[in-house]
């Protein structure tokens, strides 16, 4: 049996010698380390930890760049950005027990946003593995157990000839539609012995490409070409998979109104003749869907946001796009099509009739006036206000972050994102703190573009410790805090719900003066100076602080 090797990497004579002769002093970390050079990473993201030293000793020893943060969730929140932002793989590296415990709540986020994080954990040594209770520092009975319903996949090295394969299967799961956190665990011992193996030189750990089945395309582009009331769908898969020109081309082609999901902000032009923009909780835009004889749903599996509290209810057919196999059909009966987002709507586009309905726009003006009058009914001048001065001084493509807090939630319905993969969010998983260090993630991406971070005072006190790693790297980050004294989003549901707040209201420092103790530039601003502030912290280089004292109340729901 002869093998055809021509593809595959050739050694040249100098590292044909060097495989022959690798340097001494190497070891298991060094694997971990030209591992993750071979498949291309650039940087890294982590904290150190006793288990996990062999991996930190031998960044020194390579040309990676090391984002360090204070708190494992935060630098899990950071690679998760640096991950949406660049489309690669973030690797995060973590200590063992508390540490990777630690980043749990981080790799949920990524994991419901799809982010591409490559967890690598250290272990206890490899005698007190199995579940034995040996005593050792950090010590669970089964580490992995922890983590294994979060991320995609597990992998475990037992010996350090089992590294660089390890690394790679997790690599290419991360990168396989739907991008996810995965997550390799290695013992100490074996990161910390040396090893005689060859330098590890290029990798091989190409994400397979998820195709959809043609005679679905076929059914699904008939369907469309033949709808009366066409209306798409567009949710974060449509950002993921770089797709928002596919999906404007087809939405001109068949004349069907779009709107975006909170997670698919930017994958169409929010002043589209065509756009819906993204009032998704809102009853006029729901009735609008229900109409639609054909709903077309792309990188969206319709959750708790993107179906208005599951008050949504289709009357015609629905096509669902969805990388994520678990989620087609999940909420609504669909034609269901397993595919990455991109791929699908390249062939559909091949596939669809041309459709004219002059008739499109005026429907979309139509729901748009109705959201915009409900809206202006409620008195909420000053929100619409605040997010408008964001906007104003943000510029086009700078990406921002945004906590779960009033502000962000006005934001995911009513924010113009400008541009396709700029605007993230906690919203995945709904988690606290995740603004500041995931706008330290998205500085280490591009270094050359400001970004900018939105908190509310309550989040912000998780993310504190990171005003350090924003000072020590001079990160081009501007962070917006909006301190209404409290968890004010809480605030407003328990009152709605029981007449008053139980839990909410919090002591906070000044954040002003908190900020330039760490040598952070700080501005307390009011909602009129909002915009010429945040523009000229923005445009100032290295970190700094807005604090925006206010009190913002959220618009009415519909779904009650």
């Amino acid at each position: 049996m002869s093998h055809d090797h021509d593809d595959r990497p050739q050694l040249t004579a100098a590292q044909a010698a060097a495989v022959l002769t690798p340097p001494p002093g190497r070891t298991g970390g060094d694997l971990v380390v030209e591992s993750l050079q071979g498949l291309g990473a650039t940087t890294v993201f982590g904290l150190p930890g006793q288990h996990a030293l062999g991996m930190f000793d031998a960044l020194r020893r390579s040309s990676l760049r090391y984002v360090g943060l204070r708190v494992e969730n935060n630098a899990g929140f950071a690679a998760d950005a640096y991950g949406r932002i660049t489309g690669e793989v973030a690797p995060l590296l973590l200590s063992t027990g508390p540490g990777a415990l630690t980043s749990l709540a981080a790799l949920q986020e990524a994991a419901a946003a799809s982010a591409p994080v490559l967890a690598i954990a250290s272990q206890v040594p490899t005698a007190g593995l199995g579940g034995g209770r040996h005593g050792y520092l950090h010590e669970l009975r089964d580490q992995q157990a922890s983590v294994r319903d979060i991320v995609k996949s597990v992998h475990t090295v037992r010996a350090a000839s089992q590294i660089p394969s390890a690394i790679a299967a997790a690599w290419e799961s991360a990168l396989t539609a739907p991008h996810g956190p995965v997550w390799v665990e290695i013992p100490q011992d074996v990161l910390l012995a040396e090893t005689t193996l060859p330098v590890v030189s290029a990798m091989d750990a190409t994400p397979r490409e998820l195709y959809p089945r043609p005679e679905l395309t076929i059914a699904a582009a008939h369907l469309l070409s033949s709808a009366e009331r066409p209306v798409i769908i567009a949710g974060g898969g449509v950002v993921r998979s770089d797709a928002s020109g596919k999906l404007r081309a087809l939405a001109e082609r068949i004349d069907a109104p779009v709107v975006t999901t909170f997670g698919g902000k930017g994958a169409f032009p929010w002043e589209h003749p065509l756009s819906l923009r993204s009032w998704l909780e809102d009853r006029h835009t729901t009735d609008f869907l229900e109409d639609a004889d054909v709903l077309l749903v792309v990188g969206s599996g319709l959750g708790e946001l993107s179906s208005n509290y599951h008050t949504f209810r289709p009357r015609g057919r629905v096509i669902q796009i969805e990388a994520d196999a678990g989620k087609l059909e999940s909420n609504h009966p669909a034609l269901g099509i397993h595919s990455d987002a991109r791929e699908a709507l390249s062939d559909l586009l091949e596939a669809v009739e041309r459709r004219e309905d002059p008739g499109a726009a005026e429907r979309v003006r139509t729901v748009l006036e109705k959201v915009r009058v409900r809206i202006d009914a409620q008195e909420l001048t000053l929100e619409q206000q605040v997010l408008a001065a964001v906007r104003q001084a943000l510029p086009d493509g700078s990406p921002s972050f945004w906590d779960m807090t009033i502000l962000s939630y006005w934001a995911w319905s009513a924010f113009d994102a400008r541009r396709p993969n700029t605007m993230h969010s906690a919203q995945g998983a709904g988690g606290l703190g995740y603004a500041f260090p995931a706008a330290i993630g998205a500085a280490a991406a591009d270094p050359t573009t400001p970004v900018l971070a939105v908190s509310g005072d309550g989040g912000a006190m998780y993310s504190l410790a990171e005003l350090a790693t924003a000072r020590q790297y001079d990160a081009p980050l501007t962070w917006l805090i909006v301190d209404d004294g409290g968890y004010g989003i809480l605030r407003e549901y328990m009152t709605d719900a029981y007449g008053e707040a139980t839990g909410t209201e919090l002591a906070r420092p000044d954040f002003v003066a908190l900020a330039e103790s760490f040598g952070v530039p700080a501005v307390r601003t009011t909602p009129d100076s909002l915009a010429t502030d945040l523009a000229k912290a923005l445009a100032a280089p290295g970190p700094s602080v807005v604090v925006l004292p206010a009190l913002l109340r959220m618009f009415e729901p519909t779904h009650l």
